[in-house]
């Protein structure tokens, strides 16, 4: 019934060619952090904006992003606006798509630590002749950060675990597009995938780990 061989030296054979993929993985997904970070702050500032155009446009990004498949994101920026004659790469699109859905998630992360920061920490900052902007960095952003730090950990395995969907648009340059195509050469399914999986699941605790080393070096005062 079970008749199954496994053929794992094939698999271990082609670890340097999928280590490549975990690179361009690991690439995406920072790449799309950052961006993903700097949006989502403007749109956080944005949903406390006295402008009701500037306050519409960042709950609308916020809803979309949180309330629709990652997926259909992706599919859309790669063959959606193809029908409108603007075409994107399937990098470009992946990390647009996951950079879009960050910066959703992300806004209300950064909603809820600009929430927990008492508005009397901004108020006693500009009594001592800080401008905003001064205040802001010296005062809010510390206290912001030990705040959403994990929360910022979650969305960064979230956005490596996201690159997968890159199969799909017809990435292959990156960990599930490698391990792919070797599954299309060779049809050892089970072999390739598992290896992928390991090599997701160890980047994601590295980055977890990295974190906490970093928590303990800006927080531990």
């Amino acid at each position: 019934m079970f008749d199954y061989t496994f053929h794992w030296r094939s698999a271990f054979l082609a670890l340097p060619e999928m280590l490549g993929g975990a690179l361009v993985t690991l690439e995406i997904a920072v790449l799309s952090m950052l961006l993903g970070t700097a949006i989502a702050i403007g749109l956080a500032l944005g949903q406390q904006s006295a402008s009701r155009p500037v306050k519409a446009v960042a709950m609308a990004w916020v809803s979309i992003a949180r309330n629709t498949p990652a997926l259909f994101q992706v599919y859309i920026l790669y063959f959606g606006l193809g029908a409108f004659g603007l075409h994107m790469g399937s990098w470009t699109a992946l990390l647009a798509g996951i950079t879009f859905n960050n910066a959703g998630y992300l806004a209300e992360t950064f909603r809820g630590g600009l929430n927990a920061v008492p508005h009397t920490q901004m108020r006693a900052a500009r009594s001592l002749g800080m401008g905003a902007f001064q205040a802001y960095r010296l005062v809010v952003i510390p206290q912001l950060l030990r705040v959403v730090f994990y929360p910022l950990t979650n969305q960064m395995v979230w956005a490596l675990l996201m690159t997968s969907l890159g199969v799909v648009v017809g990435m292959t340059s990156d960990l599930t597009g490698v391990t792919q195509a070797l599954n299309v050469k060779t049809f050892r399914t089970f072999e390739y995938f598992a290896l992928a999986a390991v090599l997701y699941f160890a980047l994601a605790k590295l980055i977890v780990l990295g974190a906490r080393l970093m928590a303990w070096r800006l927080f531990r005062y």
